[in-house]
């Protein structure tokens, strides 16, 4: 029997937007804004995976796209000052945190998308997405390199896979820092509770920020409570959290954040590869209804922390050169 599939163009309240189906599962992506995927649905047992803005928050959601559903951040997370050197040549960035005065999150959270193409068939449905960096563009006042970014999402019966490609098309190398702030419903489910779920992820060590949220260069101690992330599991707002830690593999030699609904029995896997060095953490000060796990290429600030690139996994991309990976989400019953 051929599983229900489908890839069509459809505004998601207000926006643009172009929508697959496959089965049971219903995604969304936004390319006016960030091409954020803005919706991974389970529409046969009515999961919302991800923050969605209601229809009357759209305006909001647009000032803020970052809190809800799979925005690009790149360069990711924060930058001392709104500048680094890198290869003898210096980057300045807009200070848009004042509480920091740091650079936070990049320029392709508002950024317009080109669409290459969608389609359907028995295997798949799916949509590829594009923006290329030039002179002329306006992020290459901050950004001054020829690249492409290419993100390609698709639905199947082994969930929702993302495809991410970066590539250099200009004359010298670049500095290659990309995160996704990946914002998750907890509960997830219809008729449960923050009460019902824990979750695992696959961390190392923890870095230590200082008071302008940026890491010392040292690790500090997981506490007993994180200790779990690797075993049972904890809340995912057993305290607030804006953590930031270097990334491992589970018993499965898979690194990935499981969030799991006790009353459904269900697991919800977001498998992120080994491609991300690096994980943020952010629960909104431990508000129950959704949390932000980050998978992160390298460590926030990269450029500015004296370590050598085995800690800061700092990536230089060569004139033509590709750095490409994939994530997954996908759920596994636990009866």
């Amino acid at each position: 029997m051929t599983a229900h599939s489908k890839a069509y163009e459809q505004s998601y309240y207000d926006e643009p937007a172009v929508w697959l189906e496959w089965g049971p599962y219903q995604a969304a992506v936004l390319p006016r804004v960030g091409a954020n995927l803005i919706a991974f649905r389970d529409t046969a047992k009515q999961y919302a995976v991800l923050r969605e803005p209601a229809g009357d928050e759209m305006d909001l959601f647009r000032s803020n796209s970052v809190v809800y559903g799979i925005p690009v951040l790149f360069p990711p997370n924060r930058y001392k000052d709104g500048t680094f050197t890198w290869k003898d040549r210096t980057y300045t960035f807009p200070i848009n945190e004042e509480r920091t005065g740091n650079h936070l999150h990049g320029f392709f959270l508002d950024s317009i998308w080109s669409v290459e193409g969608y389609g359907s068939n028995e295997q798949e449905s799916f949509v590829s997405l594009s923006i290329t960096i030039e002179e002329g563009h306006p992020i290459y006042a901050f950004l001054p390199h020829r690249f492409t970014i290419q993100l390609r999402y698709s639905l199947s019966e082994h969930g929702l896979l993302q495809h991410v490609l970066v590539k250099n098309n200009g004359d010298d190398a670049m500095p290659c820092m990309l995160a996704f702030h990946t914002t998750i419903n907890a509960p997830f489910a219809p008729g449960s509770a923050p009460e019902d779920y824990k979750y695992t992820m696959t961390i190392d060590k923890r870095w230590e920020l200082d008071e302008r949220m940026l890491p010392t260069g040292h690790y500090q101690p997981l506490a007993q409570e994180e200790q779990l992330m690797a075993t049972t599991g904890l809340s995912p707002f057993w305290e607030p959290m804006d953590n930031h830690y270097t990334s491992t593999v589970n018993a499965s030699g898979r690194n990935a954040m499981e969030l799991t609904d006790a009353r459904e029995g269900v697991t919800l896997v977001y498998d992120v590869g080994n491609a991300y060095k690096h994980w943020m953490i952010w629960n909104n000060k431990a508000t129950p209804g959704f949390f932000c796990p980050e998978p992160q290429i390298n460590l926030v600030n990269a450029p500015n922390v004296d370590l050598p690139q085995e800690q800061t996994a700092l990536l230089e991309l060569q004139p033509g050169g590709i750095w490409e990976a994939t994530s997954r989400f996908y759920f596994r019953t636990n009866r």
